[in-house]
């Protein structure tokens, strides 16, 4: 039989590496011991953030079964999966909304496991009910009002929403490869207008004397975040957000994690004026922050759409996820592509109205979704 036993631990530093690796696996960055770690050292997530770590360690006996990574959340900033209003209509009601569980990975809308399961473990989808099951009752023992798992795959929220999570939908826009030999090869495969237009583009981005680089892991040097870390700050002032990531998490996030930190870089006369820092993963390239200084014609789309996709080709990748938001992508190959969550919200007088409300949200985007496939770049085939 079973001993189950759950801890929580306020600092990932209370669970070895290779512990948690074992459980998160190496195909997505995102959820490595590195990329929390270069989280907590920078300052990036703890109290002064609202981001209190919080990582829950289910054991079977001695041996760890499963890890999620867990945070105690005043606030839901940071998260991409929005909820305020949730918040709102409970507070107006007389209820606290405040504080709450977040199983995600801070700052980043970026899919990928979030009920990490020992690969020693030969039940392992029922080791990820268990876990689930430990933290809805830390959820009710803490009376706290809701735990919420966010950029979860399809296969986890359904397992949640079994065990009584409600599940949610979001739209993303992602780029699949589909054996292409090369960028030309891809551009074949859209339609003669939207090719024009894409060959166009980067002809115009690469016509205003920038020099291009794409630089990997410890290749990248101190002036190069130096300058990165200016951008995402003025990109952030330009679009009245919060400055989440500190200038020393991206250093330390590169000495964590080698070659699979991207950082693609344009300069003009030896001045960088723009950069887009991606992730790589066993078989996905992600976007993560871009930013720039100065009025480049089409520099976004070539650095963070048109390199990403020649890179991805290049190394054999099969998608390009360019995050959330923005119906121009689509033009420039990236297709509508579902995100899911799941949510435990406690109090009936909550989870009611808030199940009708994702229940509408849902058919909504969903419809959205077909919508937007009608404006598909890809040629038809006859």
């Amino acid at each position: 039989m079973p001993d189950w036993s759950l801890t929580l631990h306020a600092s990932i530093r209370e669970i070895p590496p290779d512990v948690w690796n074992a459980c998160s696996g190496d195909d997505n960055p995102f959820v490595s011991h590195g990329f929390f770690s270069a989280l907590e050292e920078s300052g990036s997530v703890g109290a002064s953030t609202g981001w209190l770590p919080r990582h829950a360690v289910l054991r079977d006996g001695d041996a760890v079964a499963a890890i999620a990574p867990l945070y105690l959340k005043a606030h839901s900033l940071g998260e991409y999966v929005f909820d305020q209003g949730w918040a709102r209509a409970y507070q107006d009601a007389g209820g606290r909304y405040y504080p709450k569980l977040q199983i995600a990975v801070p700052f980043s809308p970026v899919p990928g496991p979030r009920l990490l399961i020992s690969p020693e473990r030969a039940d392992r989808t029922a080791t990820a009910r268990v876990l689930a099951g430990a933290i809805a009752q830390c959820c009710d023992e803490l009376g706290l009002s809701s735990a919420h798992v966010t950029f979860c795959p399809d296969t986890e929220q359904a397992l949640l929403a079994e065990a009584g999570w409600l599940p949610r939908l979001g739209l993303q826009y992602h780029w699949h490869n589909r054996g292409y030999d090369d960028f030309d090869a891809f551009l074949d495969a859209l339609s003669s207008r939207k090719r024009k237009t894409i060959r166009r583009e980067r002809r115009d981005a690469q016509s205003c004397g920038l020099v291009f680089h794409t630089r990997r892991g410890r290749e990248i040097t101190s002036g190069d975040w130096a300058a990165f870390y200016r951008f995402y700050q003025s990109t952030v002032d330009r679009k009245w957000g919060n400055a989440y990531l500190t200038e020393g998490f991206f250093p330390l996030l590169a000495a964590s994690l080698g070659d699979r930190v991207i950082l693609m870089t344009a300069e003009h006369e030896g001045r960088p004026v723009a950069a887009a820092l991606n992730l790589m993963g066993s078989d996905t390239l992600y976007g993560r922050n871009w930013g720039v200084e100065g009025d480049w014609p089409f520099l976004h789309f070539e650095l963070c759409y048109y390199r990403a996709i020649d890179f991805a080709i290049t190394h054999g990748l099969a998608r390009v996820e360019a995050g959330a938001q923005g119906e121009h992508k689509i033009a420039r190959g990236y297709l509508p592509a579902f995100t899911c969550s799941a949510h435990y919200i406690r109090d009936p007088a909550l989870r009611e109205p808030v199940s009708r409300f994702l229940d509408d949200e849902r058919a909504a985007l969903i419809a959205e979704s077909r919508a937007l496939a009608e404006f598909s770049p890809y040629r038809q085939e006859n």
